[in-house]
């Protein structure tokens, strides 16, 4: 080859060279202009909302089927009219005053700790166990764990599920629903060693609960007397687009496995892009986790720094399962029992067609579809979930 052509060969490729970098640094300018003018907007309803830790009466750390350590946080209930061992009525969950009551870690600090040990407690209420989904943490459930630790009349159980919030990762090896399951009976038999229970689970967390009942249907009915799935699915997931083509969706599919092996060789290189194309993640949190137009920012935000401080090779391990799962005949265990499923008429990752092929399976459930909301509807429309899901707790305690 001539130097006149290499030359010329080589200039076209640094021209496309920087013209590729040009494209990228000006999607990243136009990204942080939009997201700027979105946090910036002025009418946010949760500006002021202090998202984050909320109070709790026991924390402790449960080992899991797969060996990871569950970090676990109890919510007991008040059992006595205020005292110097409750809260004052006027005090709100994330008050000071309720957050010194609340804090207390060690059991036996509050009238209600003893009472809700058991699982049951005064009046015979059952204990509420929250199931987060993939690539969040408890936090998934704030409004919700807000709402009934002011009513104060459940006990309350939150965990992180393994490799999420603060939870410990697999040591090696992919997830697997099925110890997701496991991992679930762990939790109940360390926080309700008897009494009634009632489950809660959002997407990952109700396939989570789905697992357990394929494996331990004998609590249905027994223990378990009532269950709320949220945004989930019971093995759709070959049919679900993303929001994108069929095409697309389809051939993305087999490549899951390579990407568990990309992220085990770079997962710590991607999760550092992921830090500085931050913006981008604001924008595709707000475009595949909500329903409306303009959600509001902060509660975006809120959402994405729990996408945030999970890691890649926690996400890639958790590609397959979530794609192979199937468990429409573990559903049969439920059927004896009172089901809520709630879904947003705008979820992309769990369209409304998964709870209603759920529907089918348990003709006796009660559906919620919730009008402009998305994925995280317990987050975006918590006033309509928290309109249905507490009187539906009341009907079944």
């Amino acid at each position: 080859m001539s130097r006149s052509r290499a030359a010329k060969r080589a200039g076209i490729a640094g021209a496309v060279v920087g013209v590729a970098a040009a494209g990228l640094a000006t999607a990243f300018a136009v990204e942080r202009v939009l997201v700027r003018r979105s946090v910036n907007k002025p009418g946010d309803p949760y500006v002021d909302e202090p998202f984050g830790d909320q109070p709790f009466d026991e924390e402790l750390t449960v080992t899991a089927a797969d060996g990871t350590d569950l970090h676990v946080e109890i919510v007991n209930p008040r059992v006595r009219p205020p005292s110097p061992a409750s809260p004052p009525a006027s005090a709100s969950p994330g008050s000071s005053a309720a957050r010194r009551w609340l804090g207390r870690k060690k059991a036996g600090k509050s009238d209600a700790a003893a009472a809700g040990r058991s699982g049951e407690v005064a009046g015979g209420k059952p204990t509420i166990v929250f199931v987060h989904g993939f690539a969040l943490d408890m936090g998934t459930f704030y409004f919700q764990r807000k709402a009934l630790a002011e009513l104060g009349e459940h006990r309350l159980v939150f965990y992180d599920q393994p490799g999420h919030g603060r939870s410990s990762k697999l040591q090696s090896g992919t997830y697997d629903i099925a110890a997701l399951g496991r991992s679930l009976a762990a939790v109940l038999d360390a926080t309700v060693p008897e009494g009634h229970i009632i489950l809660v689970g959002h997407s990952m967390g109700g396939m989570t609960i789905m697992a357990f009942a394929e494996q331990f249907r004998e609590w249905f009915g027994n223990r378990v007397t009532g269950v709320v799935l949220m945004s989930t699915s019971a093995g759709l997931f070959d049919k679900a687009t993303l929001g994108v083509t069929n095409v697309v969706a389809r051939v993305s599919a087999p490549f899951f496995p390579l990407w568990d092996k990309a992220a085990k060789l770079g997962g710590g290189t991607i999760d550092r892009a992921r830090v500085a194309s931050s913006d981008l993640a604001w924008l595709l949190t707000r475009r595949y986790g909500f329903g409306e137009a303009k959600p509001s920012p902060s509660l975006v935000t809120f959402v994405e720094s729990m996408n945030s401080k999970t890691s890649v090779e926690t996400l890639t391990k958790y590609l397959n399962t979530l794609y192979r799962h199937s468990r429409l005949p573990a559903l049969s265990a439920l059927r004896g029992v009172p089901v809520l499923v709630v879904v947003g008429d705008r979820d992309y990752l769990t369209p409304v067609t998964h709870s209603e092929e759920i529907i089918q399976q348990l003709p006796q459930a009660e559906l919620l579809k919730v009008a402009n909301s998305g994925h995280v509807v317990m987050l975006e429309k918590a006033d309509e979930v928290n309109a249905a899901l507490i009187p539906f707790l009341e009907k079944i305690s």
